[in-house]
This record gives structure tokens, C-alpha cells and sequence, in this order.
């Protein structure tokens, strides 16, 4: 008897089969990467041509390594923010002031604030990338001059009670952060791993998850020039480093010294739990799905809606007609232009129950997000990847004696 037919059929069948069954499960393959370069423990891939930057170890590896794998990404990208002329001007206090004076005004107040292990990670960033510190330090503090839309739906919400948590990055797209998108998968020592859907050169963070099923997004509000406490970007990267449910979440921006007027919404995968969230300097407040609130007047049942405007009315009409149908694919939806704003950088659904999310990018002639492809990630699989050992190796250098011995407890 001849076999080798047989034999052939089976070797086609038990991959479609191992398919199959991945599918029937809800496991999706591991997505194929190409190693692009290794830097110590981190290392950068593409995964479909998305850039996914893994970094490991302390504060300054952690630097070194995301500025040696994005050098010219990050050089180009913050000469954009710093040193464009065709950047507009911010308005303090009646008075139009430039991007880089008005960050350095910024840093003045908030740097007695800013936890060391931060500035020990822009030491190396900038070591790494070979840019002046300076120029690292002012660019890593932009997200705190503007002042997005967010929600959440859950339970009767969405078909099978899962929570979904949406995040709309509304910046501008003429600023060409977009072409610097980077998903950062970090593991910092003794802290929680996370995701960060970012942009080149940024250790903050302003639309993530962690390994705990926790996620956050936040949007700007007003209060500019009230920078006497920790940024923005660091204290929704601190919660994601240390919390692990919701309550722990918010004491992070309730126990921190906080700066402008912003809104967050923070999602808990474990308990199906979400709250929107209101801080300023000098109070903070939490809203529960389906709370009324004078700033969000139309709640819909277990749902967190929060934007403004015309914006949020179209929120709570999509969030409305889509009650108790919601799934991965129509809660992206209610993240479509009308509510996402023309400066629309990014979009991401996070799923934090299974660490699932999906992320899409402005274009690089500046069309919305909203209308770009959207990108699935899972964080439970980007940290179980390793990289390619025979690709390219750049050097991990160590911090100098006494890098940052001019400074202590964040001022330098």
C-alpha cells in the first residue's frame, strides 16, 4: 500500500485542524514578527509592518534601549515637536508662546515632582538615541500642553457582557507624531508589565494596558499652567507599573500631587468594572457607568461615555443605538469620525479581560485615525515573543558614574 499520499494529506490536515481549533476556542496563532535589531533585554520587531518596541531591565536600560532601536525615529520625531516653525503656538495667560518655551516653563514646576526612575530612563533615552538630554527631557513633557473622547461598555451593554474600553487620541495630526507610532512593550524591574501605544521617543504614557487587565486613557481638560505636580503621562504610567484592580488604579491620581484639569477613563478586566474620573489640581472625582453628572448629562446603562460637545452627544446616540449589542468589532465603530475629532492621532479598544486590543494610526497625510486600519494585538502574547538571537546586536552601554549624582528626588 502507498502511503505517501496519506501521509501528505495528514501533514496539510493537522495545521488547518490546529487552526480550527484555535479559532473554535478563541485563540488566535501567534502573529509572525521580523527581529529588526536587539539591545540587551529589549528589542525591536514588525508584527504586519507595526512597529513593537520590547523593553526590559532598569529605568536607564530601559532608556538606553528604546533610544539605541528608534534613533532616527526619535530624532526625527522631536524635531518636529521642537524645532518646526510650523507648530502652533500655545496661549498662556493671553499670551502666544512657542511649544518649547512653553514646555520649559512646564519642567520648571513639575520637576521636584517626577519620581527619579523617570529622569534615570530619559538619561538613557538620551544616551541611547544620542540626542541632548535637553531635548529629551522637553519632549517628553509635550502631552502636558494639550487639553480626546473615552468610554467604556459592559455587562448589558455588549453581547456577552464584555467589557470594552475605547480610547480616542485627538492631538494633531499636522505635528507628524503618527509617523512615529510605536506599540511599547515594557517590563520594567520589579514593576508590571505593560503595553503603551505610543510614539517614538515618549516613556509616558497616555493610552495603555497592563499584565493585570487594567487599562487607561485619558483627555485633556483645562487648568493649563497648574504644573506644581507629577505630569500627566507618568502618573497613568505609574498606575499601570503597580495596579492590579481598579481601586488601586485611582488611588495612584488620587495619592499623587496632580497638575491640569484632565479626564480618564480606567477599565478593570478582572472585575468588569469602569470608571470615568475627573482631576484637577486640586480635587478628584469618580463617575460610575450609567451615573448622570452636570458635565455628562445623558448616562446610559453600563456605559462610561466621556467626551464633549457634539462629540459626546453623538457618543451617547451611538452608545444609545447600540445597546446590548456591542462587540469587539461595532464598539470600534463608536470611535468613527464624529466623535473622533479631524486632529484624530490614534484609536485603540482595549479588551482588558483578555489583554486583547486592537490599535489604528493616523495616515502620514494626516487622514483620521478613525478611518485607518485597525491593528489586534494581545499583551499576553507580545510578552511571551522573543526575538530573533541572530538578528543585529547594538551594544547596551551603562550609565556613567554619577549620571545623575547633580540630582536627587527629581531635581536635577
Amino acid at each position: 500500500m502507498n502511503r505517501r499520499p496519506l501521509f501528505a494529506f495528514c501533514r496539510l490536515t493537522i495545521p488547518c485542524l490546529l487552526l480550527l481549533l484555535a479559532l473554535v476556542v478563541g485563540f488566535a496563532p501567534a502573529a509572525q514578527g521580523q527581529t529588526v535589531a536587539r539591545c540587551g533585554q529589549g528589542w525591536l520587531e514588525l508584527i504586519d509592518g507595526y512597529p513593537v518596541l520590547h523593553l526590559k531591565g532598569s529605568p536607564y536600560e530601559m532608556g538606553y534601549q528604546h533610544g539605541a532601536l528608534l534613533k532616527q525615529s526619535i530624532h526625527e520625531n522631536f524635531h518636529n515637536i521642537l524645532e518646526n516653525p510650523q507648530n502652533a503656538s500655545f496661549k498662556l495667560a493671553g499670551v502666544n508662546i512657542k511649544p518649547r518655551a512653553l514646555i520649559e516653563t512646564a519642567v520648571f514646576f513639575e520637576r521636584p515632582y517626577v519620581p527619579k526612575k523617570y529622569f534615570e530612563e530619559l538619561e538613557g533615552l538620551a544616551a541611547g538615541s544620542e540626542l541632548a538630554y535637553g531635548d529629551i527631557q522637553d519632549g517628553n513633557f509635550l502631552p502636558e500642553l494639550f487639553h480626546c473622547s473615552g468610554f467604556a461598555v459592559m455587562n448589558s451593554a455588549t453581547t456577552d457582557g464584555t467589557l470594552y474600553h475605547g480610547r480616542v487620541l485627538d492631538y494633531s495630526v499636522t505635528w507628524h507624531l503618527q509617523d512615529h507610532a510605536v506599540l511599547i512593550v515594557a517590563e520594567p524591574d520589579g514593576a508590571t508589565p505593560f503595553v503603551n501605544v505610543s510614539f517614538a521617543g515618549f516613556i509616558g504614557c497616555v493610552t495603555g494596558m497592563n499584565a493585570r487587565h487594567i487599562s487607561i486613557g485619558e483627555m485633556g481638560g483645562g487648568g493649563q499652567g497648574h504644573w506644581a505636580g507629577v505630569p500627566m503621562p507618568l502618573l497613568v504610567r505609574e498606575a499601570l507599573e503597580t495596579a492590579g484592580d481598579l481601586d488601586a488604579a485611582v488611588a495612584v491620581f488620587h495619592d499623587n500631587p496632580r497638575t491640569c484639569q484632565y479626564f480618564y477613563v480606567i477599565a478593570d478586566g478582572n472585575s468588569n468594572r469602569a470608571v470615568g474620573m475627573e482631576c484637577t489640581a486640586d480635587k478628584m472625582r469618580t463617575i460610575d457607568p450609567g451615573q448622570a453628572d452636570p458635565l455628562l448629562p445623558k448616562p446610559v446603562k453600563d456605559c462610561v461615555l466621556l467626551s464633549a460637545g457634539k462629540r459626546y452627544q453623538e457618543l451617547v446616540r451611538r452608545a444609545k443605538a447600540g445597546q446590548g449589542k456591542f462587540d469587539a468589532d461595532s464598539a470600534r465603530h463608536l470611535m468613527d469620525c464624529g466623535v473622533a475629532s479631524h486632529g484624530n492621532l490614534h484609536d485603540v479598544l482595549f479588551a482588558p479581560a483578555s489583554t486583547k486590543f486592537w490599535v489604528a494610526n493616523a495616515s502620514p497625510d494626516g487622514k483620521p485615525a478613525a478611518d485607518q486600519p485597525y491593528h489586534a494585538f494581545q499583551l499576553s502574547e507580545l510578552l511571551a515573543r522573543h526575538p530573533d538571537p541572530s538578528a543585529k546586536e547594538i551594544p547596551l552601554a551603562r550609565p556613567p558614574a554619577g549620571a545623575t549624582a547633580a540630582w536627587s528626588g527629581g531635581a536635577r
